[in-house]
């Protein structure tokens, strides 16, 4: 597939996921966030399964390819989604979508580190541009900033995160990444179904007493940012690797300070947009887009 259609896709996942940092604060309100998000889970693993089998992508795994599901289920979709929800429920969307713009810095020093893959000098100059830029965008003139419990919790989610994009690059060697995102996410959704039982018993009740506008909420969230996102999210992966992939993170954290504003009434400064435009820097610069205009231009 060619750069630019991969670059569109991340962008639209950025979206998505900016998207779900406001959406999961308002349902983490109503409902407890351990049971919330394996109910979610669950709804996006049943989703994933019957379009790969459209796509005639479902297959048994081999047994070398169970330990990379496994471990992918527990940092892509456990860990991750259990410390992201637990965090949205006791921190602001803010500072949610803030520490998820640490993910492409972490991501290529995982990937220095465990892939042997370094960045070239316009990718590092992309981070730089794009940490930034959130730091202008959301540091700045921010009123609660202090640290606490719930940042730390959405610190691991985005940890743990990057983790797993090295498992899902290692594993789409010779398995396909949307399969592997199907597999992740039912067996993750299973264990995070049993650590609700025992966190957060009789939260299964709470469900009843939610409102239409609720429903809608959580099956965008479930279908749209989760199922779709991870398929589309974990393919480019796939096929662009860790690193590149990653530097378009650096968009998550202003969709979702856009959003939030829309969504939950939070307020944008001027220094946010100055941080937009940073940020788009960043990611046209971090995901090598610059490199490939440039070396088309030099061809033609």
């Amino acid at each position: 597939m060619k750069h630019w259609k991969i670059y569109v896709m991340l962008v639209f996942v950025m979206f998505a996921w900016g998207a779900n940092v406001p959406l999961l604060k308002f349902m983490v309100e109503e409902v407890p966030p351990v049971t919330l998000t394996a109910f979610r889970i669950l709804t996006a693993g049943l989703v994933v399964v019957p379009i790969l089998w459209k796509m005639k992508l479902l297959r048994k795994p081999t047994s070398s390819e169970w330990k990379y599901i496994l471990l992918g289920a527990f940092t892509n979709v456990v860990a991750h989604h259990y410390f992201l929800n637990m965090g949205l429920s006791i921190t602001s969307a803010t500072h949610g979508g803030l520490i998820l713009g640490t993910g492409p810095m972490l991501t290529a020093i995982s990937a220095a580190i465990i892939l042997k893959y370094f960045p070239s000098k316009l990718q590092w100059l992309g981070l730089v541009f794009g940490l930034a830029g959130i730091a202008v965008s959301i540091l700045v003139g921010s009123e609660t900033m202090g640290a606490n419990l719930g940042d730390f919790y959405v610190f691991l989610a985005i940890f743990v995160q990057v983790l797993s994009f090295m498992v899902v690059s290692k594993a789409s060697k010779t398995l396909d990444p949307r399969l592997l995102t199907a597999y992740m996410l039912l067996i993750g959704a299973v264990i995070l179904l049993i650590i609700s039982l025992i966190q957060e018993p009789g939260a299964i009740k709470l469900f009843a007493k939610t409102t239409p506008s609720f429903w809608w909420i959580f099956f965008a969230s479930a279908i749209v940012c989760t199922a779709i996102g991870h398929l589309i999210y974990n393919y480019a992966v796939g096929q662009a690797g860790a690193t590149k992939a990653a530097i378009f993170m650096n968009l998550n954290p202003m969709f979702a300070l856009i959003l939030s504003a829309l969504f939950l009434g939070e307020v944008l400064h001027l220094n946010h947009f100055f941080g937009l435009v940073l940020i788009v820097a960043g990611v046209m610069l971090g995901s090598g887009a610059v490199e490939d205009l440039w070396k088309k231009r030099k061809q033609s």
